[in-house]
């Protein structure tokens, strides 16, 4: 009976430690399984986290793009209003026209009609008929005065009437000048307003696209969460395994032990007498050695870090680089220059924010690309402070101040074929948004 207990304890003995090493090799295999994919899964975060905040700089541009947009709405809207305005100075200035050319026609007719009576009734002897119908000297010279008086009236009358229709020409001309000055910058707002729709447009798709990659992303960083869940419950099973295998050897151990000794002890008389403490000899006789002592090791020094630079600032564009009359004087040497909608070349064409932007980056000053942002540059003054290089913006358009009451600029309208770098005498001919000292 003892030998048949004596090998089953050996059997379930063996059969704990053949579990053992089984059980090792799969914990092994699952823990680097799970450690793979915890890396995955970092991985998975750290790009979902990238991609949110590709996402978020994407909206931003978003944002600033339809603010830029609605500037850009509310500039043509303006526009419109001052064609519209412009259209009905001209209309006005055409019924003027008609009127003075009228008034000039019918003057004309009634001094034609003073001078045909003169003749008809003196002929070339009017100054012997009015000798003969005076009775004094004096009476002929009134007479002869007042026929002087009355040429003189109309050829004055003549005269004023051609210069009231010829300033209501030159009214007009100035007219149509500014409007299609208010329809070229127009024309570059809805250009503009077009760009950044399809910008707007574009870095929405992006943003779907993020989106898109984010939610797949998140969804493969959830399989494997829960892939790791399933990895880390199969390691707690292994482990409850390999404890209770344990517990069940070392069980089966104590008992074939215990068998061992009950069996051994059977043909041995029983030993009454003696001392029964097996127990060694405390540490504390004369015959145990002390242990040794690890000698002291003196701690390190730690060794002073080296000095880092400090930090240099980023250098800034020097504002006393020219002053604003060498800018009036670098615009000039580009008049007659052809303009061209978008275009960036002084020479070869370029448009009124191009112009500008360029015009100061010579002198070391960085100015937006559009006119709508030229208008927070600088430093807002009044028109009446205004001198030679400060930046005048008007709605869709930008100029430089020439400190004479003009502005150089380039517009798409006369007096060029089509447009160009020039010089306008009045800065005032359109009312003005903002003026921005630029050089100090």
């Amino acid at each position: 009976m003892k030998k048949r207990l004596a090998c089953l304890s050996l059997i379930f003995a063996m059969t704990a430690t053949q579990i053992l090493p089984v059980s090792a090799a799969r914990k092994d295999d699952v823990q680097a399984q799970k450690s793979e994919t915890q890396s995955k899964l970092s991985e998975a975060e750290k790009k979902a986290s990238s991609l949110e905040a590709e996402k978020g700089a994407l909206m931003g541009q978003i944002s600033s793009s339809e603010q830029e947009l609605v500037d850009v709405l509310s500039q043509i809207d303006i526009l419109a209003g001052e064609i519209t305005d412009k259209e009905t100075e001209i209309e006005k200035t055409k019924e003027d026209l008609v009127q003075a050319e009228q008034n000039r026609d019918e003057q004309y007719e009634a001094m034609k009609k003073r001078i045909q009576y003169m003749y008809e009734n003196g002929g070339s002897d009017a100054w012997v008929q009015i000798l003969l119908a005076s009775d004094s000297i004096s009476s002929m010279l009134s007479k002869a005065e007042n026929t002087e008086k009355m040429y003189a009236y109309d050829r004055a009358e003549l005269k004023e009437m051609k210069e009231a229709v010829q300033e209501v020409k030159d009214l007009e001309s100035k007219l149509e000048k500014e409007k299609s000055e208010l329809e070229t910058a127009k024309d570059e707002q809805e250009g503009m307003k077009d760009t950044l729709q399809v910008k707007i447009n574009n870095l929405k798709e992006n943003a779907s696209d993020y989106e898109s990659q984010i939610a797949n992303i998140k969804s493969q960083a959830a399989q494997y969460r829960n892939l790791i869940a399933e990895q880390t419950a199969e390691l707690e099973q292994i482990q409850a395994q390999e404890e209770a295998a344990r517990k069940e050897q070392q069980k089966q151990q104590e008992k074939a032990e215990q068998n061992k000794n009950n069996g051994g002890n059977s043909n041995k008389p029983a030993n009454n007498s003696g001392n029964t403490d097996n127990s060694k000899p405390s540490n504390g006789g004369g015959s145990s050695k002390p242990e040794a002592q690890k000698p002291s090791q003196k701690p390190e020094t730690p060794k002073p870090e080296p000095s880092k630079p400090a930090p240099q600032k980023p250098s800034t564009p020097s504002y006393n680089s020219g002053t604003g009359a060498s800018v009036v004087a670098y615009a000039k040497q580009f008049i007659g220059n052809p303009y061209v909608y978008g275009g960036n070349s002084l020479t070869n064409g370029i448009d009124c924010s191009g112009f500008t932007q360029q015009i100061y980056g010579h002198f070391g000053y960085n100015l937006p690309r559009t006119s709508g942002d030229q208008a927070s540059s600088g430093v807002g003054i009044n028109f009446s402070e205004h001198r030679a290089g400060d930046l005048i913006v008007y709605p869709g358009h930008v100029a430089i101040l020439t400190g004479d009451g003009g502005i150089v600029h380039a517009s798409n309208s006369a007096p060029y074929p089509k447009g160009g770098i020039k010089y306008t005498s009045n800065a005032l001919y359109r009312s003005p948004i903002a003026v921005r000292r630029i050089v100090q």
